[in-house]
């Protein structure tokens, strides 16, 4: 707000006893400069409700609202470490923007591949849904997750992510690409 715009809303003695050089236009200069900072911030309030324009230290604010700070380490929020997914920045801001839709297919293989492959920039993530036992019999309400190799510095992450989008009743197996049964 600019000292004019300031000067009408005081009260019109006081109005008309301003006068350039007066203590009270200094204050009135004064009061204008401690507005800008607000105003600046205001003018371009749309650019930090979008994860691709927000500075970083305001993505994991915004992740926080669309619920996928469940995926930080659990001392994130004690910690306070500047990147709270392995990933990187690059990978939480994909991931805010995608929140809407994948929340549609939660709890579907559709959705956690979606889920695993935003999160970690890794594309070939597959579920077996007919996985089976050593004597090969079928396992019921399990799954087999298959992550490619790259992303085994994720495992973490991925493990988090497996055990929040899954169905509840069910439990999983994860494995890389090139593992053999028990390396798990």
């Amino acid at each position: 707000m600019k000292a004019e715009q300031i000067q009408y809303l005081l009260p019109g003695v006081v109005q008309e006893s301003l006068c350039p050089g007066s203590p009270l236009s200094a204050l009135l200069d004064m009061m204008e400069s401690l507005h800008q900072p607000s105003e600046d911030v205001i003018e371009s309030i749309a650019m930090y409700f979008n994860p691709y324009t927000t500075p970083d230290a305001f993505v994991p604010f915004l992740a926080r609202w669309v619920d996928i700070d469940r995926f930080f380490p659990e001392d994130y929020s004690r910690v306070r470490v500047a990147m709270p997914l392995s990933s990187g920045m690059g990978r939480l801001r994909e991931l805010v923007m995608a929140a809407a839709h994948l929340s549609q297919w939660r709890g579907t293989s559709i959705g956690l591949i979606g889920f695993l492959e935003t999160a970690t920039g890794v594309r070939g993530f597959t579920i077996d849904e007919q996985t089976e036992d050593r004597e090969g019999a079928r396992r019921p309400f399990h799954l087999g997750v298959t992550a490619p190799v790259q992303a085994k510095i994720h495992r973490a992450l991925i493990e988090r992510i497996i055990d929040q989008e899954k169905p509840a009743y069910v439990t999983y197996e994860l494995k890389f690409e090139g593992d053999n049964p028990g390396d798990g």
